[in-house]
C-alpha cells in the first residue's frame, strides 16, 4: 500500500486501514490516482507486491485534516444602517454581511497561513438604541488558533456603520472594535480588514497578518485605487495636498488667494480631494464638489446634529444680515455701547419661520417662537459688572484667563528691539523705555529690580503685524498698527498693564509713526489709553482665532493625522493612542476651508487681517511654529513661564 521506505510500509498500511472506515470510498486510500493526489514510484523493491506507489506528505495531510474536529463559534455584530433608504434582495433576506475569520497562527506543518472560515451574518433585531444585531455561526477547526483579524464584505445596497464584533470562543469572548463605515460592495467590492484589539509593533506582528496589514496601508495610501479624479468618501484615501482651494478666482478675481504650502508660503498639508484645477488658474483647485475627507473622518449622525459648528456656519449667512439690519447703520455696526448690550438683553428679531433656532442652540439664551427673537447668552462677567471689561485689571486678567493665554511671555531681553529690516520698516528700537516702566510701577521697585526679578511680561505682536500694516490699511473700513503691550507682575500675583506701543511703518509718502500709551488720569489720556487697549486686545483676539486656534490646533494637526493613517497600522499601539484625539479633526478642517478661512469667509470678514489672514498665518507658521515647542513644558519654557508657576491666573499653573 503506502510507503516511503520499505521498513515503514507496514506502519503506513495500518494507519490507512484504521482510517478507511471513515471514508465513503476506501479506494481513495488505495489508489491516490483516482482522487488526483500527487504520487511517485517507490524506489525500493515491491516487497512482495504490497507497494506500488509512494504517497507524498500532501496525501497524508489531506487524510488527517478530515479528522480535525470542528467547533461552532457564534459571532454577534453590532452595526447601524446608513442613511440611504434603498433596500435590496439580500437586505430582505437579512443576509447583508459576509464575514471571514483570519487566524493569527500558521499551520505548524506547512508553515503557511491557515484557511479562513466564513459565514454570512444575518440580521436579528434592532435594539432600543437603533443598532442592528447580526449573527453568524462559524465551523472553526479546533486547531484554528487565535483569531487575529476579521474580513467583512457588505453585500447590502447601502453603507453600514460597523461598531464591533464579538466572538464566543471556548477560551472566552473576544471583541473586535471596528467603529468604521463599511461601503456597499457596489461601491467597494473588496473585503474590509479589521484587526483584533491586541496591539502589535511591526516586528511583533504574526506572520499571517503582515500581508493584510500591508494591503490595508496601501489602500489608505491610495495605491490600490483603480481610477483617477475626485475622491469618493468610500475610498478611504489619506493623501497630501497644498492649500490651493481657499480662494475662488473663477467666481470673482478679487477672491484669488496665494497657494499656501511650499517655499514662498510654507504651510501644513491638507487632505487631498482630487478635484479638478481651475481652467484659468491651473495652480488653484476648483471649489466645486464636495470637500472630501475619508468616510470615517466624517461626523456621526448624532455628532453632526449636536455639534453646532457645521450648522452655525450654515446659519450665519442668514443671521448676519439680520444683525446688521437691527443696527442703525450697517457701515457702523455698533454706534454705541448700548447696541452691544442689546444683543444680550433684547435680542434680534429674525424672519418668521426662518428655522434657525434648532441649529444654533449654544448661542441662544431664550427663544420666543411667536416673535422669532434671537437672544445671545450674556457673559457671566457682564452680568456682574457691565463696565468690568474696560478696567485695567480685567484687561490684564484676560491675557491669561481669556481665550488666548498662548502668547504672553516673560521679557527676556532689554531694550526692546525689532528684528525687522530698518531700511524697510524704520527705526527698530522701541519707545518703551526703562524710565516709563519705572514711572508706571510707582516706586514699588526699580526697573532693574523688576527685570531681574522676572516681574515684566509682554504681549508682543510688533514684528508679526508690522509687514501687514500698510496692506491692511488699504482695505475698505480697515486700520491696523503693530503693537507691544507691557505688564508688571504685582505682589498679589496679578498682572497690571503699564504701557502699550502702537507703530505704523514708513512708506513712500509717510515716515514711521510710533507712540507709547500709558494709563491716564484726565479724560483725554484715559480714552486714548482705552483706545490703545482696544487695538491690543483686538490683535490678541484675531491672533487667537487665526493662529492659536485655526493654525496650531487644527491646521498643523492634519498632516499628522494623514501620516498616522498612511504609515501606522490600525493595530499599532501608537496609532491606537492617537486615534481618539484625531477623530473628526479633518472634517472640521474641511468645513473650515469651506466657510471659515476661505476667501470672503468668516475670518476675513470679522477680523483685522482681512484677505491677508491666511497669508499672515503662513508667515507665523514659517517663523514661529516648531514641533518641539508645541507641547508642555517646552511651550512654557520658551515663553519664560516655568521659572515660577505662581501666577494664579495662568491657566497651566
Amino acid at each position: 500500500m503506502f510507503c516511503k521506505e520499505a521498513s515503514s510500509g507496514l506502519q503506513t498500511l495500518n494507519i490507512a486501514k484504521s482510517l478507511s472506515s471513515e471514508f465513503t470510498k476506501p479506494s481513495a486510500l488505495i489508489n491516490p490516482l483516482s482522487v488526483g493526489h500527487r504520487y511517485k514510484l517507490c524506489p525500493r523493491p515491491n516487497l512482495r507486491g504490497r507497494c506500488t506507489v509512494t504517497a507524498s506528505k500532501f496525501d497524508f495531510d489531506w487524510i488527517t485534516k478530515e479528522r480535525v474536529k470542528k467547533i461552532k463559534v457564534k459571532g454577534i455584530i453590532t452595526a447601524k444602517q446608513g442613511l440611504l433608504p434603498s433596500v435590496g434582495f439580500t437586505d430582505l433576506l437579512g443576509i447583508s454581511l459576509l464575514v471571514e475569520l483570519i487566524s493569527a497562527e500558521t499551520d505548524p506543518q506547512t508553515l503557511m497561513e491557515k484557511d479562513p472560515v466564513k459565514d454570512h451574518a444575518r440580521r436579528l433585531v434592532i435594539d432600543a438604541h437603533g443598532e442592528d444585531q447580526y449573527e453568524c455561526v462559524f465551523d472553526m477547526p479546533e486547531d484554528f488558533g487565535a483569531v487575529g483579524a476579521i474580513r467583512v464584505l457588505n453585500e447590502a445596497h447601502r453603507e453600514i456603520f460597523l461598531k464591533e464584533m464579538k466572538l464566543e470562543l471556548p477560551d472566552g469572548p473576544v471583541t473586535f472594535t471596528c467603529n468604521s463605515w463599511l461601503a456597499s460592495k457596489s461601491d467597494d467590492p473588496t473585503k474590509r480588514t479589521f484587526f483584533s484589539n491586541k496591539s502589535y509593533l511591526p516586528l511583533q506582528t504574526p506572520e499571517p497578518l503582515k500581508q493584510l496589514r500591508k494591503e490595508e496601508l496601501e489602500t489608505l495610501q491610495g495605491k490600490n485605487r483603480e481610477r483617477d479624479g475626485q475622491l469618493k468618501k468610500f475610498e478611504r484615501v489619506y493623501d497630501y495636498d497644498v492649500y490651493n482651494d481657499v480662494g475662488d478666482p473663477d467666481k470673482d478675481p478679487k477672491l484669488a488667494r496665494p497657494v499656501l504650502g511650499g517655499l514662498s508660503h510654507p504651510y501644513p498639508r491638507r487632505c487631498k480631494t482630487g478635484r479638478k484645477p481651475s481652467r484659468k488658474y491651473p495652480s488653484i483647485e476648483t471649489r466645486k464638489g464636495d470637500f472630501y475627507v475619508p468616510r470615517d473622518e466624517e461626523w456621526s449622525t448624532v455628532k453632526g446634529t449636536a455639534f453646532t459648528g457645521t450648522t452655525i456656519l450654515a446659519a450665519l449667512p442668514a443671521v448676519f444680515p439680520q444683525i446688521e439690519a437691527a443696527l442703525v447703520d450697517p457701515n457702523m455696526p455698533f454706534p454705541h455701547f448700548k447696541s452691544i448690550e442689546d444683543l444680550f438683553e433684547e435680542g434680534i428679531e429674525l424672519p418668521k419661520n426662518a428655522g434657525l433656532f434648532p441649529v444654533i442652540p449654544r448661542l441662544v439664551k431664550a427663544v420666543a417662537e411667536a416673535d422669532d427673537i434671537l437672544q445671545f447668552d450674556s457673559p457671566i462677567l457682564l452680568d456682574k459688572d457691565r463696565f468690568s471689561w474696560i478696567r485695567d485689571d480685567e484687561f490684564a486678567r484676560q491675557t491669561l484667563a481669556g481665550l488666548n493665554p498662548l502668547c504672553i511671555g516673560l521679557v527676556q531681553e532689554w531694550p526692546l528691539k525689532s528684528k525687522l529690516d530698518p531700511a524697510v520698516y524704520g527705526d527698530p528700537n522701541s519707545l518703551i523705555t526703562s524710565e516709563i516702566v519705572e514711572r508706571e510701577i510707582k516706586g514699588v521697585m526699580s526697573f532693574d529690580e523688576a527685570l531681574e526679578n522676572k516681574r515684566l511680561f509682554m504681549l508682543d505682536y510688533h514684528d508679526l503685524l508690522l509687514p501687514y500694516v500698510s496692506k491692511v490699511r488699504e482695505l475698505d473700513d480697515s486700520t491696523l498698527y503693530a503693537s507691544r503691550t507691557l505688564f508688571f507682575l504685582n505682589d498679589d500675583s496679578t498682572l497690571r498693564p503699564v504701557a502699550i506701543e502702537l507703530t505704523r511703518p514708513q512708506d513712500v509718502n509717510k515716515p514711521q509713526w510710533r507712540q507709547v500709551f500709558t494709563p491716564g488720569y484726565d479724560a483725554t489720556s484715559c480714552w486714548l489709553w482705552s483706545l490703545a487697549k482696544t487695538h491690543a486686545i483686538t490683535h490678541d483676539a484675531g491672533y487667537h482665532q487665526l493662529i492659536s486656534h485655526w493654525l496650531r490646533t487644527h491646521c498643523c494637526m492634519e498632516p499628522y493625522i494623514i501620516a498616522a493613517n498612511r504609515q501606522l497600522s490600525a493595530m499599532h499601539p501608537i496609532y491606537r493612542l492617537l486615534h481618539p484625539h484625531f477623530r473628526y479633526t479633518m472634517e472640521i478642517n474641511a468645513r473650515g476651508r469651506q466657510s471659515l478661512v476661505n476667501a470672503g469667509g468668516i475670518i476675513e470678514s470679522c477680523f483685522w487681517p482681512g484677505k491677508y489672514s491666511l497669508e499672515l498665518s503662513s508667515d507665523v507658521y514659517d517663523k514661529l511654529w516648531r514641533f518641539d515647542r508645541e507641547g508642555l513644558p517646552a511651550d512654557l519654557i520658551s515663553r519664560g513661564w516655568l521659572w515660577k508657576m505662581r501666577q494664579r491666573n495662568m491657566g497651566y499653573a
